[in-house]
């Protein structure tokens, strides 16, 4: 799973990585105080246009249960880490939700904005609608691995990418406690690894992408420490905007 070609080289992904380490770890144990509201959709699922670049994936994921965060973005870096996020109030369960982060937002002092399913899911039963009535409600949080059971990490092509001279991509259940921090790929010419652009969110890109298959691998940063994840399959030279690769592996 881990690649045993290359040798980590590269003392800025160190750094970065180590940076956010502590991020990664942040609330695993224990609950933090923050405060909690909601937005609108048209079912109560999520929204395919959020800040990490999900797309419809960013709308259903989890079955709706997702959110928007502010300071937990981490500039994109955030995006796919799972909370456990519960109310105070006496309408609120004692376990509350566990969310996927999937946009970035900021509201009224709050740490989450939450789907309108992930907000109601909070509640006792019966008093969901008293809970919405309140529109912000004091939460506590903490992160917890996601759960992708029969999923293996996937790798999309963002619907953006045209041959041959621009691909971004995109990973989709990240499970465990992990970041993806960066991503790179095989130059074959120059027999070295090349860092891909965090463009937005959670989609990374470059620009006139290699022919050929293209080899790549990825930075976690996680509850296993920093290593780099190399699939065997890379993404095929026929590679489509839209098309999903399965990359065989998954983390936890």
């Amino acid at each position: 799973m881990v690649s045993s070609r290359p040798t980590f080289n590269n003392a800025y992904y160190l750094f970065c990585a180590l940076f956010l380490l502590p991020a990664v770890c942040y609330c695993h144990d224990s609950f933090t105080r923050s405060r909690a509201t909601y937005y609108g959709s048209p079912d109560c699922y999520g929204t395919p246009t959020g800040a990490c670049g999900y797309g419809e994936y960013g709308r259903d994921v989890n079955d709706g249960y997702v959110t928007g965060v502010s300071k937990l973005y981490r500039n994109g870096a955030g995006c796919g880490a799972c909370y456990q996020v519960k109310c105070t109030k006496p309408q609120c369960t004692e376990d509350g939700v566990n969310v996927v982060v999937t946009d970035y937002g900021e509201g009224d002092r709050t740490d989450f904005i939450l789907s309108q399913r992930a907000y109601g899911e909070m509640s006792k039963p019966d008093k969901a609608q008293e809970l919405f009535a309140y529109g912000v409600v004091d939460v506590e949080f903490r992160r917890v691995p996601c759960q992708y059971s029969g999923d293996n990490l996937l790798l999309k092509v963002n619907e953006h990418s045209k041959q041959p001279g621009y691909l971004a991509i995109i990973l989709l259940y990240v499970a465990g406690q992990n970041d993806i921090t960066a991503v790179e790929f095989w130059e074959e010419d120059r027999q070295q690894w090349t860092p891909m652009r965090r463009a937005y969110g959670a989609v990374f890109d470059l620009a006139n992408p290699p022919s050929g298959d293209i080899n790549v691998r990825f930075l976690v940063s996680g509850t296993n420490g920093v290593n780099w994840v190399h699939p065997n399959d890379g993404i095929p030279s026929d590679w489509e905007a839209g098309a999903t690769y399965d990359t065989q592996i998954q983390l936890y």
